[in-house]
């Protein structure tokens, strides 16, 4: 059964995502050489915090952190720890809020300093396939219409998915 949200649960709704994308902002401004994982979690927390919220992730299913971060070939949902960004890597950030009973949960890419070019081209075509996805997020497509939309995009472009 499909639950409809009431205009009240999607502000609420709004308010967390808002709140998910200052965070990662802040942890933006914060990603650069020598800085370590656990450091970008502690800044993302006392963030949260610091807004009303809770961070969604802390805790979940006994996860020990606040965010996920991957770095360069690693797979999404990496533990926050020791590993120390260097010039040159791309930096995957996911982050939740818990606030009013609702989450907010989104991920940005971030390249710290000079990438190279073949880095840079990663980055633009999976921007762009993210756009071609969500463009057939409408009425009367279904789930499999976006990720058909994206991985067509990524394979033109010599990538997968």
């Amino acid at each position: 059964m499909i639950y409809l949200k009431t205009a009240e649960e999607i502000e609420i709704l709004r308010e967390n995502n808002i709140l998910v994308s200052k965070t990662l902002a802040e942890v933006g401004r914060n990603i650069r050489p020598g800085v370590t994982t656990r450091e970008l979690d502690r800044i993302a927390e006392e963030f949260i915090r610091s807004h009303g919220a809770t961070p969604a992730f802390l805790g979940y299913q006994g996860y020990p952190a606040s965010l996920c971060i991957s770095i360069n070939e690693q797979v999404v949902h990496g533990i926050p720890g020791d590993r120390v960004i260097e010039e040159g890597d791309i930096v995957s950030v996911d982050c939740g809020t818990f606030l009013k009973g609702f989450v907010g949960d989104s991920a940005y890419t971030f390249a710290v300093g000079e990438v190279s070019d073949e880095v840079r081209r990663l980055l633009e075509v999976t921007k762009e396939a993210l756009y071609k996805g969500t463009a057939q997020a409408k009425v009367g497509n279904r789930v499999g219409d976006i990720s058909a939309a994206v991985q067509e995009y990524a394979e033109s472009n010599g990538y997968g998915v």
